[in-house]
């Protein structure tokens, strides 16, 4: 998958540095994959590995630079970074917090401020033991939290990135639509699991990065359990969670199967699980706030009575499978044109019997659009 053009990241740099200027940022400190690819473009399997740390520093003006393991700075080189400065490691001694100081020091003038990603879902990747020398080597600069603007800029996205998730979405799609070829009475449910993974990487999934589910009798007891060797009955209800990485990009949606002809209890389920995700997408458009999308599923699933367990039904999707903010009664957040929103009603059948329902839409200028192709209200049957 080739990369964004460099105006992208151009784009993306230059509404940071404005969010800084306005913030009294002299300079941004990225630790993390999904901040660092944002700016950069930099897109590789490698962070699986924790043994290195990354670094990337938006300055006040210009690009970004990038202070990296040597390992990393072929690709980083691909990118359209250019001050690409690195370090060997892992290393027993303090080479890369004394060139991530040096950047800093350069960049950010005595007095200054140094902002770090600090609102939820976020982290600094980092040892502790780490963090108090880089404070000590900066000298008289100082580092605050950034007051979301990484994650309010992030969740706005381009025609671009929409159309990979896009992309992401219909190759789970089609995975899903050949579910009958690989489930069935009798299939043990972790070989299902295997199955779906090799039926997402032959439509075109880069990675299968996420997969969870459940089965059971009438229902399912929770939606993030690992696959057992159990195998399948009449009866069952089998539900499927996928996240499909495309280009960097995910999908996040579910689908749910009846093994058999369905009771009563499942199909009337189902079928106000979808109506609720499509109640939910009818009024998503600019100006709608997280807490109505909550409202909106939740009135239809649970008569509006908010349950003690009542979670959130929904969350941003781009980059990282979830991301900010979340579909919560108190989420006061407005949606604006290129979130990416998940929408996920859920229904308790009965204590510990759950069925959950997720799809993926697109805010625009007027409204909103389905990214994954939406499911009909009658639930699938597997024979």
């Amino acid at each position: 998958m080739t990369p964004f053009p460099a105006s992208e990241f151009a784009a993306r740099t230059a509404r940071a540095q404005a969010g800084m200027a306005a913030a009294g940022l002299s300079a941004l400190l990225l630790t993390t994959e999904p901040e660092i690819r944002y700016y950069t473009g930099f897109l590789t399997r490698f962070w699986e590995s924790p043994s290195r740390p990354w670094f990337v520093v938006v300055p006040a003006e210009g690009p970004p630079i990038a202070v990296i393991p040597a390992i990393g700075a072929h690709l980083m080189g691909q990118s359209w970074i250019r001050d690409i400065r690195t370090f060997a490691a892992p290393a027993p001694d303090e080479s890369a917090l004394a060139l991530l100081a040096l950047t800093l020091r350069e960049e950010v003038p005595p007095g200054g401020l140094i902002g770090l990603p600090d609102g939820a879902e976020t982290h600094v990747r980092l040892p502790f033991s780490d963090w108090a020398v880089l404070q000590d080597l900066t000298l008289r600069r100082r580092f605050v939290g950034d007051g979301g603007l990484v994650a309010r800029l992030r969740q706005a996205k381009s025609a671009a990135e929409i159309d990979r998730i896009a992309t992401a979405c219909a190759i789970a799609g089609r995975a899903f639509a050949r579910v009958p070829e690989i489930a069935g009475a009798g299939v043990p449910l972790d070989q299902v699991f295997r199955g779906f993974q090799g039926l997402c990487l032959g439509e075109g999934a880069d990675w299968v990065a996420y997969l969870a589910g459940g089965a059971g009798p009438g229902g399912y007891g929770d939606v993030i359990s690992p696959a057992t060797a159990r195998p399948l009955a009449p009866g069952d209800v089998l539900m499927l969670d996928t996240g499909v990485v495309h280009g960097g990009y995910y999908s996040d949606f579910d689908r749910n199967f009846s093994v058999g002809p369905p009771g009563a209890e499942v199909a009337e389920a189902h079928e106000t699980l979808i109506a609720a995700s499509r109640a939910a997408k009818a009024i998503a458009h600019p100006g709608t706030t997280h807490a109505e999308l909550f409202h909106a599923m939740h009135s239809l699933t649970s008569g509006g009575t908010p349950g003690a367990n009542t979670g959130r039904i929904g969350h941003g999707l781009g980059m990282e499978l979830t991301e900010g903010p979340s579909l919560l009664p108190w989420e006061t957040a407005s949606l604006r044109p290129g979130m990416v929103i998940t929408l996920e009603p859920v229904i308790e059948l009965s204590p510990g019997r759950i069925m959950v329902h997720e799809e993926v839409i697109a805010i625009e200028e007027d409204g909103a659009r389905w990214l994954s192709n939406p499911a009909p209200p009658q639930i699938a049957v597997l024979s």
